[in-house]
């Protein structure tokens, strides 16, 4: 038999795999209430941005369902003819956004340095393209990846370029997809706006110390976001979020977006809703009423002492 290299596992996964083993022992029975994000993050030992992580893994894999503003709820099996999906090769979301902090803080610092006029100018032309979108109820999704492309291409190195593509398009994967579609309002893209603002301002003046603090600054807030609690509305006082200044001048608001056809810039394009296709509700097969639907659905009693002490993850 051959000797297989041994690769670490990335830590959302560990967190997973444990609730989904208690979930299907039955520790956690169906139609119960998850414990609060809080509980759940101090009994296994793990920090929340992680637990989430693993919550996004779970409902992607279709073992719990996310319901704003009631919790997280543990659904049926899956029937066997619904192929599983494989999320090993997935890389963590939180992770992806550390590690472009890390890159592109350096890349817009680079870009401040060495960036044409044209090149500066390509930017703000993108930066102007998620303002109107955003406007226009259109999600600037695209536009925001050609404002990092771009900033990465006044660099004049062409590694860093394919580097800062990779890594955004890495979020177009279905963990950041199912996160994303937890926090995709148009507050979100509002405060996102003003931050690459900050960037465009910078990089104009040539300032290359403050085009990297506003790029880490965009991505550390970026975090945050993305580390706000499942259940509660972006925005809410209890969510944890960096709220920003409106850089549109109207009132941030939860409203959705939509998302224009074909690419960034194409004139006309039609508009189709952006809201990411749910989890097919295996709750509904159930005779019984959802446990969505039942304000006194059961939480799940907490991890008792011997499984939590079992295999304690690190932070």
């Amino acid at each position: 038999m051959p000797i297989e290299a041994i690769e670490p596992q990335r830590l959302y996964r560990q967190i997973s795999d444990q609730l989904r083993k208690l979930i299907v022992d039955g520790e956690f029975p169906v139609g119960s209430r998850l414990p609060s994000e809080r509980d759940l993050a101090v009994q296994l030992g793990v920090s929340r941005p992680s637990l989430r992580e693993a919550l996004i893994a779970l409902e992607v894999e279709g073992y719990i369902e996310v319901h704003m503003g009631s919790g997280i709820y543990v659904c049926p099996p899956l029937p066997h003819d619904e192929g599983a999906i494989d999320l090993s090769s997935e890389e963590g979301p939180l992770e992806l956004i550390r590690a472009r902090a890390m890159l592109e803080g350096e890349v817009a610092y680079a870009a401040a340095k060495n960036g044409k006029k044209a090149q500066i100018d390509a930017i703000e032309e993108a930066f102007r393209q998620m303002i109107e979108n955003t406007r226009a109820g259109i999600n600037p999704l695209q536009a925001d990846r050609l404002f990092h492309i771009r900033v990465a291409e006044a660099t004049g190195n062409s590694v860093l370029v394919g580097l800062v593509t990779q890594l955004f398009d890495a979020r177009l994967g279905p963990l950041f997809n199912r996160l994303h579609s937890h926090f995709d309002n148009q507050q979100v893209w509002q405060e996102a706006i003003e931050e690459h603002s900050r960037v465009i301002k910078a990089l104009r003046a040539k300032d290359a110390e403050a085009a990297r603090a506003g790029m880490r600054r965009h991505m550390d807030l970026s975090f945050k976001r993305y580390s706000a609690n499942l259940t509660l509305q972006y925005g809410a006082p209890d969510s944890h979020t960096a709220g920003g200044k409106d850089a549109l001048g109207a009132a941030g608001s939860g409203k959705r977006l939509k998302t224009a056809a074909g690419k960034s810039g194409a004139g006309g394009a039609s508009k189709v809703t952006v809201k990411a296709a749910p989890l097919k509700s295996r709750l509904k097969k159930n005779s019984a009423p959802t446990a969505a639907a039942r304000t006194d659905a059961p939480t799940a009693a907490p991890l008792k002492p011997h499984l939590r002490g079992a295999r304690k993850l690190p932070v």
